[in-house]
């Protein structure tokens, strides 16, 4: 989806699901990308010959037999769309502190800037909202943990900045379309 914004500004009428590594509808696929549009051949061979050929594809190509179509894992993190010499410094300490009890507050009083005025530079440099851009970032990095530990969930949520394992579990399914056990099953290092 390297080019998704650059469709919705060409094709306002599509919808441009950039969170999905792949798009089924109707007769019309699509992908993230290369990797994402093997993904959905093998998912096109499930559904025409069943799962033994896809596994049997799969297998050949050394490819999961199966990832979801909704799943975002693999997308990397939006970065600035405009340098913004006052915004720049505060993700770099949110980022280093995500342990932190962040508010879009204390984001404004860090950038010397009143909230309204933060939250209209923010959207202007990256593109989201404050809010949701620490939601996602949180998830980001909840998602390193989960594959490179066995941390109990409620410690993952508290070491990203998540108030409860319930919270964590809320953001991680909307942003990543996966459980964080369903995506640390999936892809933790064995």
């Amino acid at each position: 989806w390297r080019y998704g914004q650059t469709m919705r500004t060409r094709y306002p009428a599509v919808q441009v699901d950039e969170a999905s590594l792949y798009h089924m509808h109707n007769r019309i696929f699509t992908s993230a990308g290369s990797a994402a549009g093997i993904d959905l051949m093998i998912e096109i061979v499930r559904q025409d010959y069943g799962p033994d050929a896809a596994n049997s594809v799969a297998r050949r190509i050394v490819m999961p037999a199966h990832r979801n179509g909704g799943q975002a894992q693999f997308l990397e993190r939006p970065v600035a769309i405009r340098p913004n010499s006052e915004i720049g410094p505060v993700l770099d300490r949110v980022r280093k502190e995500i342990k932190q009890p962040w508010s879009i507050a204390l984001m404004a009083k860090q950038a010397a800037m009143s909230r309204r005025t933060f939250e209209r530079h923010f959207i202007a440099a990256t593109g989201q909202g404050p809010g949701d851009w620490l939601a996602a970032e949180r998830v980001e990095a909840a998602k390193d943990l989960l594959i490179r530990t066995q941390q109990p969930m409620d410690d993952i949520a508290a070491a990203v900045g998540f108030s409860s394992a319930h919270a964590l579990r809320h953001h991680f399914r909307t942003r990543v379309a996966l459980s964080p056990t369903e995506y640390r099953r999936e892809f933790s290092e064995k």
